[in-house]
């Protein structure tokens, strides 16, 4: 089979596409024909020896994806060969093939086609988890989305609205925002523009916002602990901006908020039930149509780097898929 390998650290050119042997599929495997591969920002983090695992080499970059299972091992009972399935995999997706332990993998939902699928699992799965498990977004209340034109940012807008939240997104330009505006934003803040905080002041009437969803990290970090609504909880998704920023926590304490930390691939790991019970609920959604997985690009495997690098750079909105097959 064809993959597409990292061979040492350093930036996506360096990834190369060779001839591989297949994976033979473990006892409580399945070994996937893949069609198509998410790409997310830990594919960029991965390459580089920056993420939190480092796989030995040479491994495929490509944390889930969807195709259709190939064979089962032995003690899978629950999925057959033909099924239509997507996967999270932590790696190993930009690949023809690839084997993933059964917790992993989920049937994919009756009328949606490999590519959304490919893109709603790690981006929908990782906002679900932090809106409801660990912000505990209720109905009424005001969310700010930084980031959200990206994969995570544009799954939460869809899924704060979908729980009754008025949704304030914020972006680095127009065009980011009309993305956020089209997934069902109340208020828009260009963050290139204007402050953060004053804009959030200002659309709250001073209250704040009572859940600020942060994959971006930096800078907007800074500002949003500034402008968080008493009780409020602030979810620490990612660090796009490339900066960790540090917490003044007499703000915390000045707010009565909470700094909640988000880590949804360990929350999928370690507490399966309660995963699939939010997948549960995603794909009730998605089927209600509250949900549109928005993959604005595709490449081919041959140009995986060039998928990571479109996501690296930041100029893609929603979501960006490498196709296999």
């Amino acid at each position: 089979m064809k993959a597409v390998l990292c061979k040492s650290f350093g930036p996506a050119e360096n990834l190369v596409l060779e001839e591989v042997a297949s994976p033979e599929p473990k006892k409580n495997e399945i070994l996937l024909d893949v069609h198509a591969a998410g790409v997310n920002f830990p594919d960029t983090l991965i390459i580089e020896g920056k993420y939190q695992f480092k796989p030995p080499f040479p491994f495929s970059p490509g944390g889930e994806c969807a195709g259709v299972v190939a064979a089962v091992g032995e003690k899978i009972t629950h999925m057959k060969p033909g099924d239509r399935v997507m996967a999270l995999t932590g790696w190993g997706s930009f690949a023809e093939q690839v084997a993933v332990p059964a917790y992993s993998v989920m049937q994919i939902p009756k009328g949606m086609d490999f590519n959304s699928a490919a893109a709603f699992g790690m981006t929908y799965g990782t906002s679900m988890h932090a809106l409801k498990d660990r912000g505990n977004l209720q109905a009424g209340e005001t969310l700010l989305v930084l980031g959200a034109s990206g994969g995570v940012g544009l799954a939460a807008v869809e899924i704060g609205k979908a729980m009754g939240a008025k949704v304030i997104a914020a972006a680095s330009s127009a065009e980011k925002l009309a993305v956020a505006k089209a997934a069902g934003a109340d208020e828009l803040i260009n963050y290139s523009e204007a402050s953060l905080k004053d804009e959030v002041k200002r659309l709250t009437g001073g209250a704040g916002a009572d859940v600020i969803y942060d994959p971006v990290g930096g800078d907007l970090f800074d500002q949003a602990i500034r402008s968080i609504a008493w009780n409020g909880r602030l979810l620490v998704v990612g660090f796009a901006s490339g900066r960790i920023p540090e917490l003044p926590v007499n703000l915390a304490l000045l707010k009565g908020a909470a700094v909640v930390g988000v880590f949804w691939g360990s929350f999928a790991q370690r507490q399966p039930q309660d995963n699939l019970a939010n997948f549960q609920q995603l794909f009730a959604w998605y089927a209600e149509g509250k949900l549109k997985p928005l993959v604005s690009q595709t490449f081919p495997l041959a140009q995986a780097a060039d998928a990571i690098n479109a996501l690296g750079q930041r100029k893609a909105v929603g979501k960006v898929v490498v196709k296999v097959r």
